[in-house]
């Protein structure tokens, strides 16, 4: 009899201890408790089943993506439309997706399609990064499928080409070449290096030129942006060109302007 106990016991411990981290994993689930989720191999084995959507932004998806996911970004102001649109030509439950764990626009993807009448949506809320190493080969990097989950950069690595705000405007000079990603709607008239620095959308095409030009001159590549979130996808396509000295701004322009006083 004590022993049947002790082991009822042990298997409730299991069984809180695996609910209390799969709270702690998805901290968001508890914030949307009327968003219903899916998990990663139950997406991947009835992925047909699904019309999956991704609702990052451009440079997000085009840098990493689901395979064949469709991508309509939730910060657009025609968001809806596109969704009523899509389910008006297709009656499969709808799976948004956004990069995961701590993200919470699939989540807010699926409340906003409710409000506008689209139901039967659900939330992958492992995100991309989790699809990625579990499912390389329904995963899209820079084009390029399957992926060498082996490419997906760590915070370490992103920790490494972080500086902060004094350090980078310290390297600002004539051996670097400054970029500034913000959008137009960030800037707020403010250029923080304006002697030095080019103003460039998050586009590779466009980044292209001042990757191949910081090569050619041997000069480091100092890119910032509004909060220092954007950088970290574009380290993608800088490893992937190999660029030899590249630093973004801890914090981006915000961090640089509380530094400063402003």
């Amino acid at each position: 009899m004590r022993s049947l106990f002790t082991s009822a016991i042990a298997m409730f411990g299991l069984l809180f201890i695996s609910q209390s981290a799969m709270s702690t994993e998805f901290i968001n689930r508890a914030v949307f408790p009327k968003v219903q989720t899916i998990e990663i191999d139950d997406l991947y084995n009835n992925r047909d089943n699904y019309l999956i959507v991704d609702v990052r932004s451009s440079y997000e998806y085009e840098t990493l993506h689901i395979k064949d996911a469709i991508h309509i970004n939730m910060d657009e102001g025609d968001f809806i439309a596109n969704i009523q649109a899509l389910r008006a030509q297709d009656a499969r439950p709808i799976v948004f997706y956004c990069n995961g764990h701590t993200c919470r626009k699939a989540y807010q993807a699926c409340q906003r399609a409710d409000d506008y009448g689209v139901n039967d949506t659900i939330a992958f809320d492992a995100g991309v990064f989790d699809w990625t190493r579990n499912h390389p080969d329904q995963a899209v990097l820079l084009g390029q499928s399957p992926v060498d989950p082996s490419r997906l950069i760590s915070n370490e690595k992103i920790q490494q080409h972080m500086l902060d705000p004094e350090e980078f405007a310290r390297r600002v000079g004539p051996n670097s070449i400054v970029l500034d990603i913000r959008d137009s709607f960030q800037k707020e008239g403010i250029n923080l290096f304006p002697m030095y620095q080019r103003s460039v959308p998050m586009d590779n095409q466009r980044i292209a030129a001042f990757v191949q030009r910081a090569k050619d001159e041997n000069k480091t590549l100092l890119i910032y942006d509004a909060v220092g979130r954007q950088v970290s996808w574009l380290q993608y396509f800088l490893e992937a060109e190999n660029v030899p000295s590249y630093y973004f701004m801890r914090g981006g322009a915000r961090a640089f302007l509380e530094f400063n006083g402003s």
